[in-house]
């Protein structure tokens, strides 16, 4: 890979790293960023005038005090000419870690030395002032009496001027610092408070996701900016999807409408020609009377699937057949019977058990649309599972004081792939294409309408001892209260 590649790469990985980053931080990062630039360039450049002004103090301090100790010196021979007195001068110079040399110009033998240490740093030679040895050197001629002239060298430490210079720095460092967190903090509070009206458009975006009522209005800012354009363009949205919901609504309801209707005007002819195709197979002999009993089964199973559809109708269109107690364990015999012989064809034992003597399992409800969950519930199980199958119906009490259906069998049990959509319509398993266990798709999808719209539920697991097990659960109807019997 090229070094331009690697480049490209990595200014990608950073936007695109950026671009995770929340439009708050982003915004207040921002901020905080250019604060600390301006911030910087501010102190370099306060530091730098600082520190040379510091500098240039420092060394008109140490040229003053110089001149101070030039002309206050009194330096002299003593009588014999051996020695040399220079007053007040010691007095006049100490403090501040500085040091003080005399020398004689003529010789320049060392005649008064005042400080901690000398060094190579007072000695008389190139020119003043100077930067030598840490110390700023000045130098200045003063009189000798009686006669003669000397060379007074002050030398005051930089290290004062440094330590000033490194406190200014560490003041405006931490002035950049404080300054960058204090733009960070508010430049979040402020982009908090900008986000404000995109937060409460969020808020009545889910409520409006969670509630599925897209004729809610979205609350408008009362700035005319982005943020309100965003909340009209996204309020003239939900104005859009709520007709277009109101239209499918509508459009829905009337095919509901329809195919109930339909179903219901459907059941009159269906049932005079199957009257008909019944009188002729009773009739006709020979080819005749197979065909007219091949037209009669179809008829049969077309009346089944138009009823069916009818039933799935009303549940949509929301239709309630009157209600009324019904004693759900003599519907369960009487599809039991109807269904023996089915059971009986394909081998299976069916056995049905309706509870308790004298406990009967009563619930408000029709019972057409019951004999039609059941009917559909056992003959699912005796259809969809091999000869030797045994299948069970039984009616229970629930802990909720509700009445159970279970219908179980000890067959193959229900294929995983569909088992999500077991109760949705026109949902079949693999092979059932119309033969041994053909149908429409429709049996459970009714068994689950029916449930409902008794105001129960329809589950499904595996049963105990492998197979499958329905369990359907409907509210037991109230029992009417006896009126006391007077004495």
């Amino acid at each position: 890979m090229s070094h331009g590649s690697s480049i490209r790469s990595a200014a990608q990985a950073t936007y695109s790293a950026y671009r995770r980053v929340p439009t708050r931080w982003r915004l207040a990062g921002g901020s905080a960023a250019l604060t600390f630039v301006i911030l910087l360039g501010f102190a370099i450049v306060v530091g730098f005038l600082t520190t040379r002004q510091i500098g240039i103090q420092f060394n008109d301090s140490v040229r003053r005090t110089t001149q101070y100790l030039a002309e206050r010196a009194d330096v002299s021979y003593s009588a014999d000419g051996y020695s040399a007195s220079c007053g007040k001068l010691g007095d006049l110079s100490s403090g501040e870690a500085a040091k003080v040399a005399v020398y004689d110009a003529s010789n320049l033998q060392l005649l008064c030395f005042y400080g901690s240490q000398r060094n190579r740093v007072l000695l008389p030679r190139g020119s003043y002032p100077r930067d030598e040895g840490g110390y700023r050197v000045e130098a200045r001629q003063v009189p000798i009496r009686p006669i003669g002239t000397g060379i007074l060298l002050y030398a005051r430490p930089l290290s004062a001027t440094k330590a000033t210079a490194a406190k200014v720095q560490v003041f405006l460092v931490l002035g950049v610092l404080g300054g960058s967190a204090l733009a960070l903090a508010a430049g979040l509070l402020v982009a908090r408070r900008a986000m404000a009206p995109v937060q409460e458009l969020t808020v009545t975006a889910r409520e409006i996701a969670r509630t599925r009522d897209p004729s809610r209005h979205l609350p408008m800012p009362e700035a005319d900016d982005e943020v309100a354009e965003l909340a009209r363009t996204l309020d003239g949205m939900l104005e859009a999807l709520d007709a277009a919901q109101n239209e499918t609504e509508a459009m829905l309801e009337r095919q509901r409408q329809f195919v109930a209707d339909a179903s219901h005007e459907l059941r009159t002819p269906l049932t005079s020609v199957l009257a008909n195709l019944e009188l002729l197979e009773e009739t006709l002999q020979g080819e005749q009377r197979d065909a007219a009993a091949s037209a009669l089964r179809s008829s049969q199973r077309m009346r089944r699937l138009v009823a069916d559809l009818l039933l799935l109708a009303r549940a949509d269109a929301g239709r309630v057949v009157p209600h009324h107690p019904t004693d759900l364990g003599q519907v369960l015999l009487d599809v039991a019977g109807e269904l023996e012989p089915l059971a009986a064809r394909d081998d299976h034992e069916l056995s049905v058990d309706t509870g308790p003597p004298g406990a009967p399992a009563v619930v408000s409800g029709a019972r057409d649309e019951l004999h039609r969950m059941a009917l559909n519930l056992i003959e699912n199980a005796l259809r969809h599972t091999p000869p030797g199958t045994h299948v069970q119906a039984s009616l229970g009490a629930g802990a909720a004081g509700d009445v159970v259906l279970t219908v179980q069998d000890d067959g193959p049990g229900i294929p995983p792939a569909i088992r999500a959509r077991l109760f949705e319509r026109f949902v079949r398993g693999a092979g059932d294409t119309g033969g041994k266990g053909g149908g429409s798709g429709l049996g459970l999808s009714i068994v689950r309408a029916v449930a409902l719209s008794h105001g129960g539920d329809v589950t499904v697991d595996d049963a105990p001892g492998g197979g499958a097990r329905f369990t359907v659960r409907l509210p037991a109807a109230r029992q009417p209260q006896r009126a006391p019997v007077a004495t």
